[in-house]
Parts: C-alpha cells; structure tokens; sequence
C-alpha cells in the first residue's frame, strides 16, 4: 500500500514537473511581447527639453507639461540637461472638458481630452515627429457638487491626463 502511494506521488510530481516545462516552453517561444530594458540599451542618457507650446485656452500646460516630461525622464533614467545632444520640443494642441453624464440639467461626470504634437531632433539634425499624442486612457472625474469642487477636480484630472502624455511621449522617444 505505502509502495503504491509512493509511486502514485512520484506520478503526480512528474505531471506537475512535465506540465510546467511545458508551459514555460511555449510562454518562451510565443513570449507576451514584453521585454526589459536597461539604462545601457537607451538611445541616449541625456536630453535637452525645448519649447513646449500651448496652442489651448487652459492656462499654464506647458508649465506642468515640462515639469511632467522632465520628472518622467528621469525616472526612466535619462538626465534633462540644457546643453544635450538631442532636443525634444511639442505643442499641446488641444484641451477639451466633454461633459460625459448630467443629472437633470447639471453636468455630473467629465471628461479631459488633451493631445499635443511633439518632435525629437538628435545630435546630426534629423526629426521624429510624434503626431497626435494623447493619453492612451480616458481621464475623466464626477463632481456633482460646488463649482470651487468641480475645478478641483478637474486640476487633478488635468495633471493625470498631463503625466499619460508625458509618459507616452517619453515611451515613444525611447523605445520607436
């Protein structure tokens, strides 16, 4: 009996050992795309950020747009330095507050569409342009409430919809 529950172990582990190579073998060969990059294989570790315009009527974006650029950067390691090699410069081009819900005749739910236009010149003069980016997510806030409440949140969402941006351009700039 103990021989027959030993073998009938033995069994279960090898299935579970053999189903596991097995899972990591096709996981290696199909992958989900996904694959980790170190400081070294960046295109460069310097960046110079130029003018970012602000083609919209919402006051102070390129402030906070430079400010979320520069902050995401050097998270991904890359140091903003007057004086780079390559310059990055964008126009934010558009700013809209959609109403997305009303209750009766007040606005309860919003929605931020910001996108902008930006370009990456490397040391020799040649231009990447990066057309249309926006953030990838719908940043939106509900604020059925005080107008005072209502701005508040829409700052908030403002700067999330900000920093999408800037984390879309940065990806774009490093890994396109």
């Amino acid at each position: 009996m103990i021989k027959m529950q030993r073998s009938k172990f033995t069994l279960q582990r090898f299935s579970v050992f053999f189903l596991f190579s097995v899972f990591c073998f096709l996981f290696s060969i199909f992958g989900c795309g996904y694959s980790l990059h170190g400081k070294a294989s960046l295109p460069f570790d310097t960046i110079r950020i130029g003018t970012i315009e602000n083609k919209t009527v919402e006051p102070k974006l390129q402030d906070k747009l430079y400010t979320a650029l520069t902050e995401e950067f050097l998270k991904q390691g890359i140091t903003v330095s007057p004086d780079a090699g390559y310059k990055l410069s964008g126009t934010i081009k558009e700013f809209s507050l959609l109403v997305l819900s009303e209750k009766g005749d007040i606005a309860a739910e919003y929605e931020i569409v910001m996108k902008g236009d930006f370009t990456l010149v490397d040391p020799s003069g040649k231009q990447k342009e990066l057309k249309n980016i926006g953030s990838p997510f719908i940043v939106s806030f509900s604020r059925p409430g005080p107008l005072e409440e209502v701005i508040a949140a829409k700052e908030l969402a403002s700067e999330k919809a900000i920093r999408d941006i800037a984390m879309q351009v940065v990806g774009a700039v490093i890994y396109q």
